[in-house]
């Protein structure tokens, strides 16, 4: 199969004036981002996650698997223009604030050998993962596979450690506070898998507190183990999601949001994760006063896409961009790289999905940019963290840097 690549790198040529202007400006905004990766804010960057972070550890992890259509092309074609193990035609959000900060994008965990591959991080993500592990799914009557999760993921960052400090991992407590630490996304496929088993929502509703308290859980051991800094996401808004949308389909009018079409009951689950997270991050901060633990809103950036596509040059909000068709780009016969039938869009920039469970990376970007602003980070990021000046111009700098690459 052959997808047209018209509108993502080309376009006429510039005039002489207007390419001037172009590269004064790119000049003018990556000359301090320049500076500011002589000077990195953090000396690493540590990630915990799922599918929405996982940078290329799938493929070490689910051996077996080579069929996954996130190994193979059109996934990664719009900036890496291969694919990478990373479930979008692009960069992540973890991409984004790994740039902004200075800081190569982290290492897959599974892709490094020595100390020094790590020298700026890991990333411990995994498409699939889950934030409680299967045994708890298959007690509640849900079927799940043996996958990965965040007990795990935490196991392999214990493992680091013994490989950064030999002999002694108490004596990474000074790398662990110059550090960075992302813990999620995480929690999403606890509920994807139920979802799409058509577990009734009530049942669903009632896994969140055990979610929150793994995610908590896991926030707790890190402090211990010497982290100052977490940034810790929320859910995404589930209702805009293209294969929900096809999936649960309703003739209801009042079952929609009038303002972004999205599943309003849905959406509401995804709130009540988060304000289950926010409380418990609330209460974490009061018990570890000394560290920075801050709330990355997902739900609000993304809300942002849906119901203002055009601020961030998107078209089409709710459709795939790679898959079967239909209303919202999705098949329930036809998946994005699952043979040759799926279609390809010819400019991913302009669609908030890349394969219906997936954000584009135009829709990465918009969240990344409202989490770099302060705009969706509480308390706000770049008050938060004041060692890092560089952050409170980050957000426009990401956004016009991302715009001039691509």
């Amino acid at each position: 199969m052959a997808s047209s690549t018209s509108g993502r790198g080309g376009g006429g040529l510039l005039s002489l004036a207007t390419a001037t202007a172009v590269v004064a400006v790119a000049v003018a905004v990556l000359l301090p981002a320049a500076k500011a990766r002589e000077e990195p804010c953090y000396l690493r960057m540590f990630s915990f996650g799922d599918s929405l972070a996982d940078t290329g550890n799938y493929a070490f992890v689910y051996v077996n698997d080579s069929r996954e259509p996130a190994l193979w092309p059109p996934y990664g074609e719009t900036y890496f223009h291969r694919a990478t193990g990373r479930f979008s035609n692009g960069r992540l959000v973890v991409d984004f604030i790994a740039d902004a900060l200075g800081l190569p994008f982290v290492r897959p965990y599974w892709r490094g050998q020595s100390a020094g591959d790590f020298a700026c991080g890991a990333n411990f993500a995994v498409g699939g993962a889950t934030a409680l592990s299967p045994a708890f799914f298959r007690a509640k009557g849900v079927p799940v596979g043996d996958s990965v999760h965040l007990d795990m993921e935490m196991k392999w960052f214990r493992d680091l450690l013994y490989l950064l400090c030999p002999g002694d991992p108490a004596g990474c407590k000074g790398m662990m506070n110059q550090s960075l630490f992302l813990v999620g996304e995480i929690g999403g496929n606890d509920y994807n898998i139920p979802l799409l088993n058509r577990v009734p929502i009530t049942m669903i509703r009632s896994f969140a507190p055990s979610v929150i308290a793994k995610i908590s859980s896991t926030i707790t051991e890190l402090i211990g183990l010497g982290a100052k800094t977490l940034v810790v996401p929320g859910n995404l808004p589930i209702g805009c999601i293209p294969n929900y949308l096809m999936i649960f389909k309703s003739d209801k009018n009042e079952d929609y949001e009038p303002e972004t079409g999205c599943l309003r009951w849905m959406n509401e689950f995804s709130q009540y994760h988060n304000e289950i997270l926010i409380d418990e991050l609330k209460r974490l901060r009061k018990l570890h006063p000394d560290v920075a633990i801050i709330y990355a809103d997902y739900y609000g950036a993304a809300k942002e896409i849906f119901i203002f596509p055009e601020k961030f040059g998107i078209e089409h909000p709710l459709v795939a961009c790679c898959g079967g068709g239909g209303p919202y780009g999705v098949s329930p016969t036809t998946r994005c790289g699952y043979g040759d039938k799926y279609k390809v869009c010819d400019d991913p920039q302009k669609y908030g999905s890349w394969d219906g469970f997936h954000p584009s990376e135009a829709a990465y970007k918009a969240i990344a940019i409202g989490l770099l602003r302060g705009s969706y980070t509480h308390p706000p990021i770049a008050t938060t963290i004041s060692s890092c000046p560089q952050l409170t111009e980050l957000g426009s700098s990401i956004e016009y840097k991302v715009l001039y690459d691509l």
